[in-house]
């Protein structure tokens, strides 16, 4: 099938099913606004990044100054460039082949593997792609990396960066002039909805015909068409298993956007499969795990200790030098901004991060400041966090009830707020011994401190997938990280010889 063929082929499938394949509610919980910084909270204000990776001058020497700006500034939110020659050379070698295959090989790609635990992948209009250690960690062979790189590379052949850069300026101009012209504030809410509601779904269809136009690339370039199928599939999964760790929430932080706008639906992965079956039966193509493996060995997962990390209940960050442990019952996840939190079931939240505030303004009177919605004045106080200068207060809304704590380290302040639908007496009472966990991070602490790496190991004789999900050094759901990490079903059986990945220290 011709390039031509492919483009319209994609836009065909996105016309057909994009409304069914991209639909999704756009309503965000409460929860997770305030993780988020909505609720009512001004959590952005001031906001302090709790990542603070460099770059290297060789990582922008051949850029423009406004490609370097926007080179530092997207590196710098997701922990810095992750460096390891051995996977830049199979990555620079999948790239060079996908261009030689696809509708553009006059144009040049620059690819930038990031620091980050999170699932991501993104294109610049100018040819810069970027793809998150996280995701390559779940990739298990050099078709499902090329299939996420071809799909990236789509979107800067079909100018979809740049399409979007313009819709983008549609839409804000739009919402000038309503808020300047319509005096009714609910037509004109309701006229801003729809407007970028109009935005998302044209969003979605980029995506979906970026699916097609990428699958069509990876094929031409020899690589298993099937590779996007099986690791949108695991992204789903993926996506599943940290969202029930959340309580049913999906957060929505820069970290993790590839999960937010490429949805592994059901009907996504169909289109997918229909994309790869125009170019090959199952089992044609080049999938190189071997190789892809043994590139991927040794490599960092989850949380780097470097930029703060996670364990069970305890986030650690030694290069800040401090350590808070949540209360029972929460799950914690770290990006560039803050430390994250909720319980199962949803009913409570916390956010950890740091700000900066005048050293003439007292921690109660920042409490009270106003960056939070219907804080009670009667019940800011000063206390003590382990020789820290620390302040609390309780806020209240309609739904939910914070307990706000504020600490002074170092030059920053953390806060830390805790939320609730209903703050009781008992659960206030474990909010103030978590905060009270806040604390320095000895020396010897912060020398110990090993991150978990991706292992290739051999499946031995008697193995099964109880065995090895049991070697994983992992805080939580071991079988289910084991089982997704490798593609694998609950009721898969392992082969004598093959090689499957683990994470350990």
């Amino acid at each position: 099938m011709t390039s031509a063929t492919a483009r319209e082929k994609g836009r065909g499938l996105v016309r057909a099913r994009v409304a069914r394949a991209g639909r999704s509610t756009c309503a965000m919980l409460t929860l997770v606004g305030l993780l988020t910084g909505c609720a009512g909270v001004d959590l952005d204000r001031s906001t302090v990044p709790l990542t603070q990776s460099k770059l290297s001058a060789a990582d922008t020497a051949d850029m423009s100054p406004a490609q370097r700006r926007e080179h530092e500034r997207l590196v710098a939110s997701y922990g810095g460039a992750y460096d390891d020659p051995e996977l830049k050379a199979l990555i620079q070698q999948v790239v060079e082949r996908l261009v030689a295959a696809s509708e553009r090989p006059d144009l040049k790609y620059r690819v930038t593997v990031l620091n980050s635990p999170a699932i991501n992948a993104f294109a610049l209009p100018d040819g810069s792609l970027y793809v998150t250690r996280g995701l390559l960690a779940l990739a298990n062979d050099t078709s499902e990396m090329s299939s996420v790189l071809a799909h990236e590379m789509a979107h800067v052949i079909a100018r979809h960066a740049s399409i979007r850069e313009d819709q983008v300026k549609q839409a804000v101009l739009v919402s000038r002039v309503i808020s300047d012209v319509v005096a009714d504030q609910n037509m004109g809410a309701l006229a801003m909805q729809k407007s970028r509601q109009t935005l998302a779904t044209f969003s979605r269809g980029q995506e979906l015909e970026a699916d097609a136009i990428g699958v069509g690339i990876a094929a031409r370039a020899g690589f298993d068409p099937y590779g996007a199928s099986r690791f949108l599939t695991d992204m789903g999964k993926q996506a599943s298993l940290r969202t029930s760790a959340f309580g049913g929430a999906s957060s929505t932080t820069p970290d993790m956007d590839f999960l937010a706008t490429h949805p592994a639906t059901p009907d996504r992965i169909s289109i997918a499969i229909a994309n790869a079956r125009e170019y090959a039966a199952p089992g044609a193509g080049e999938r190189d795990k071997a190789a892809y493996l043994a590139a991927i060995d040794g490599m960092v997962y989850g949380d780097d200790p470097k930029e703060g990390y996670v364990r069970g209940r305890n986030f650690f960050h030694p290069k800040l030098g401090f350590t808070f442990t949540a209360p029972e019952g929460f799950s914690l996840e770290n990006t560039s901004q803050a430390v994250l939190g909720a319980t199962a079931n949803g009913s409570e939240a916390l956010r950890l991060d740091a700000v900066r505030v005048s050293g003439d303004q007292s921690l109660g009177q920042y409490l009270a400041s106003g960056w939070i919605d219907g804080v009670e004045i009667n019940s800011v106080e000063s206390l003590s966090v382990n020789g820290f200068t620390a302040a609390t207060a309780v806020a209240r809304g309609d739904q939910w009830s914070f307990r706000m704590f504020a600490i002074r380290f170092g030059s920053d302040v953390y806060r830390l707020i805790f939320a609730a639908r209903n703050l009781t007496p008992e659960l206030d009472k474990q909010f103030r011994a978590a905060a009270s966990t806040f604390r320095r991070v000895a020396s010897d602490e912060a020398q110990s401190v090993k991150p978990l790496r991706i292992r290739i190991v051999t499946v031995g004789i008697g193995d099964t997938v109880e065995k090895m999900a049991g070697r994983m050094q992992v805080a939580d759901h071991p079988m289910e990280r084991f089982l997704i990490l490798n593609g694998l079903d609950r009721d898969a059986k392992l082969a004598y010889g093959s090689k499957v990945k683990i994470v350990v220290e």
